[in-house]
């Protein structure tokens, strides 16, 4: 199905990475939610694993969807569980109905990253793929950062961090109305239902299993910098909650113009060598923020300096893992959106070792260790451009 470059079909399926955006929230809600409710760091940090576990469980439950309901009225499906998780989130009844809201959150955006992607492909031809992604990341990365400001805001201004869940309620539902009325030409795919069987079968790929591990723990490492940075910046510097979320809102803004910049980057330059550099200077970036950085402006230049080289990564494994496969877009996507349950596998790892040496020095030490995977994983790619061969 060949289709022509069309903005009016692209714009609001890229607006749909902004929904997208709205997991990140857990990072900055793990803060208040901690000092609401007193929970422990290892409680606490099991927050974000109630959004993120789902993208284990339900990832390829939804591809199978997909190829039954089509990409686009998948992901109206995922924003109106994200649109019930929004409104749920504004009672301040305990840590409980916290708990639940976010899970409920995290099964809407399994849903929505699963069949967004390759939405995608639907409305972007193949060479533009990677840095359309690119700009999904980065739409993706201004929802992230107007996060913990709109938090903030509403904490202080409003009385209750709670509040800032009817703001994101109304732009979900502005968002699923613009893709309701947009018609996108797609082709269902009843008749090759798949499984968990045939999308772990394309682990059998060396290469695909490098790159479901790279969004693993690529997505680790966003999640642990958007939970750890408040937390280093209050036990290092002494701030506040509310203080001390500037650093997650730093984290991305530099994560925003990360992507941006990216998007015209990537259109002109190796996707491999952008993935080295990124990955060398992420790690020595993390490098300084564990052993040397005390003051706020120190921790806060070396946080956005990993945000910064971050930006692209996701998009870019993505990107080759879709062109490793061709024809098996649902599957791929499946599979590999099935890695951002990185995102609950991470945190209670840091918590768990924050608390055996005594300081957030262990959840940067595991957010390090991530980081040296998929330096690895970049230096182990080589032609990337090359399909996988028909036996996977």
């Amino acid at each position: 199905m060949k289709q022509t470059f069309s903005l009016s079909k692209v714009l609001p399926v890229l607006f749909g990475f902004f929904i997208m955006g709205f997991c990140d929230l857990v990072g900055i809600s793990t803060s208040y939610a901690a000092a609401e409710y007193n929970l422990s760091e290892s409680v606490a940090n099991f927050l974000p694993s109630m959004v993120f576990l789902w993208f284990l469980i339900f990832s390829i439950p939804t591809g199978v969807l997909m190829n039954k309901l089509g990409r686009k009225r998948t992901v109206t499906v995922s924003m109106v569980v994200t649109l019930a998780a929004m409104l749920l989130l504004v009672i301040p009844d305990s840590a409980v109905i916290c708990y639940l809201s976010f899970a409920l959150l995290g099964i809407g955006n399994t849903i929505l990253q699963v069949a967004l992607n390759p939405l995608l492909t639907n409305v972007v031809k193949g060479d533009k793929l990677t840095s359309s992604l690119t700009a999904g990341q980065f739409i993706k990365a201004i929802s992230s950062f107007c996060g913990p400001l709109i938090a903030g805001w509403a904490a202080v201004s409003l009385g209750s961090w709670h509040y800032m869940f009817p703001i994101f309620a109304v732009v979900t539902v502005l968002s699923t109305l613009w893709l309701m009325l947009t018609p996108i030409e797609e082709e269902l795919q009843a008749g090759k239902a798949i499984s968990f069987g045939a999308a772990f079968g394309l682990l059998r790929s060396s290469t695909m299993l490098m790159f479901f591990l790279g969004i693993l723990f690529v997505v680790g490492v966003d999640v642990g910098m958007n939970t750890a940075t408040p937390k280093v910046l209050a036990e290092r510097c002494g701030l506040t909650t509310s203080e001390a979320g500037w650093g997650t809102s730093m984290y991305f803004l530099f994560r925003t113009a990360g992507a941006f910049i990216g998007a015209f980057l990537l259109a002109r330059f190796s996707e491999r060598k952008f993935f080295v550099i990124s990955m060398l200077v992420a790690v020595l970036a993390m490098l300084d923020l564990l052993l040397f950085a005390n003051g706020q402006l120190h921790i806060l230049s070396m946080v956005a300096v990993i945000g910064f080289a971050i930006a692209n990564i996701f998009s870019i494994i993505f990107s080759l893992a879709l062109r490793h496969v061709p024809g098996k877009a649902n599957e791929v996507s499946g599979l590999m959106i099935m890695g951002v349950s990185g995102g609950a596998i991470i945190p209670p790892v840091m918590g768990a070792v924050t608390e055996a040496i005594g300081s957030q020095a262990g959840s940067l030490l595991t957010i390090l260790a991530c980081m040296v995977y998929l330096l690895v994983c970049s230096l182990a790619i080589r032609r990337p451009s090359q399909p996988v061969k028909s036996e996977i």
